[in-house]
């Protein structure tokens, strides 16, 4: 397979060229180096590690945590990565949770307000400044 450029890269990746770029700042793909005059080449697989990169993120992990993710698949150690995966499950379980309690407390002070006679005491104000 063809080397490619940054643009192109970023192209069969599904992002930008900041992307790239800001991945490399990151530590998280290695920045091939430039010939003078020319531009950088990069390996065509690199846009699947882009696109792992991409598909992480949308699954909740940060940066920090798909270089550990990254440095996993290059240790071969499944263990530690379903370790990894089931503590950020466990992390997004406690944010819903949490939305979900949230949810309830909005949904009876709007309820408050809907029933209120619209006086200058607001329920939701008042909720908000209590101790």
């Amino acid at each position: 397979m063809a080397a490619l450029t940054i643009g192109k890269l970023a192209k069969a990746a599904g992002v930008n060229v900041e992307t790239i770029r800001y991945y490399q700042r990151r530590g998280l793909l290695d920045a091939p180096p430039k010939p003078p005059g020319g531009q950088r080449r990069y390996p065509a697989e690199q846009a699947r590690r882009v696109r792992f990169i991409r598909r992480a993120q949308v699954l909740g992990f940060t940066l920090s945590e798909i270089g550990t993710l990254l440095a996993l698949d290059a240790a071969c150690v499944c263990h530690d990565t379903r370790a990894l995966a089931a503590h950020k499950l466990a992390s997004i379980e406690q944010k819903i949770a949490d939305l979900a309690a949230m949810r309830r407390v909005l949904g009876d002070l709007v309820r408050q307000c809907d029933t209120g006679d619209g006086g200058a005491k607001c329920p939701i104000i008042d909720a908000l400044t209590e101790e």
